[in-house]
């Protein structure tokens, strides 16, 4: 199988390269940066593309099998003006360009599996959010309004995939969770390091929920994905089971064995937020994401619960489980 990857070059687009060269197949990465270190960084084919022309990249899609388009601008920053625009045309662009590319491609991918993000349901402390029932954000009476920019990149992001009429591809839009990994650089490295340094402790007021997905969940969920031709349109790649930012963190310190965190209050974090040169959306906003589709259709969850998914994933930051972090998941 041949899979290509635009975007592919962060920590996401590592795990699923390993992943899929583990199994054998074909990995094709569309990178701004296609240089040797991002090549050997993964063992994949890297393939320079800037997100939004067309050009010599457009001939890995053809022929393809799938498509997984990761491209985006990173959101851990401010969100001052130059930095939205870049946030929401690096989606949307790079989204239209893979399109259009499958659009024109003689042999089209049979499947486009297109990120998306769980950011896209209301901030949610009373119910869970589902792809059937839940909530798409934008009015939350009890959310400061600069959070709403999030959720227009997100609707823009699948607006822009649909935009297409392409007979015999399906459009899968991943509305992820925050991927968890024991990768150098992804987001549990950056939590843990809260742990490891004593500032591991509630977040807030800690009530805010926190949606995860363990990462070997989320491969064996994209490779459920890819096999499922009944499944089409958004998916939530969540664990089951979210739970509030002071549980989440509870458990992080435990799995790590530390027995005390120092917390951080809203105003610290506003605060810690402008010298970082971040949102404190990204831990303050509470995601309440299920995966309805994926349960409903009875895939199973080998890490459904947040204490046995850290504990885990301490274990292969430790190293003793270090060639869980090169091979893919089982």
């Amino acid at each position: 199988m041949k899979v290509v990857i635009p975007g592919g070059s962060g920590q996401v687009g590592g795990v699923l390269a390993r992943h899929f060269l583990a199994a054998g197949d074909e990995v094709v990465l569309l990178s701004r940066r296609a240089d040797a270190s991002a090549s050997e960084s993964f063992g994949a084919k890297v393939v320079a593309w800037d997100g939004c022309r067309e050009g010599p990249w457009q001939r890995e899609l053809d022929g393809a099998d799938v498509v997984i388009n990761l491209a985006g601008r990173s959101v851990d920053c401010r969100y001052h003006a130059a930095n939205r625009r870049q946030m929401l045309d690096s989606r949307v662009d790079s989204t239209r360009a893979v399109g259009r590319a499958i659009a024109a491609a003689s042999r089209p991918p049979r499947v486009w599996l297109q990120a998306s993000t769980a950011t896209i349901y209301r901030h949610a402390y009373d119910r869970p959010q589902d792809e059937a029932t839940g909530e798409l954000g934008g009015n939350e009476p009890d959310a400061p309004a600069k959070w709403r920019f999030s959720i227009e990149v997100a609707k823009a992001w699948e607006a822009a995939a649909r935009e297409f009429d392409l007979p015999g591809v399906r459009l899968v839009l991943l509305r992820s969770a925050m991927t968890m990994s024991p990768d150098r650089g992804g987001i549990f490295g950056v939590l843990l390091g809260l742990v490891r340094r004593g500032l591991g402790g509630t977040c807030g007021d800690g009530r805010q929920y926190v949606s995860w997905i363990h990462d070997c969940d989320f491969v064996r969920a994209i490779d459920w994905l890819i096999a499922r031709d009944d499944f089409s349109g958004p998916v939530n790649l969540a664990s089951p089971h979210p739970l509030p930012n002071a549980e989440f963190m509870r458990e992080l310190r435990q799995a790590w064995e530390t027995p005390l965190g120092l917390p951080a209050a809203r105003w610290m974090l506003e605060a810690g937020a402008v010298v970082l040169r971040t949102e404190s959306e990204l831990v303050l906003k509470s995601r309440r994401v299920v995966p309805g589709r994926l349960l409903g259709a009875g895939f199973g969850f080998e890490f459904p619960e947040w204490r046995t998914a850290a504990i885990d994933l301490c274990r292969r930051w430790r190293g003793e489980g270090r060639l869980a972090m090169q091979e893919s998941c089982g």
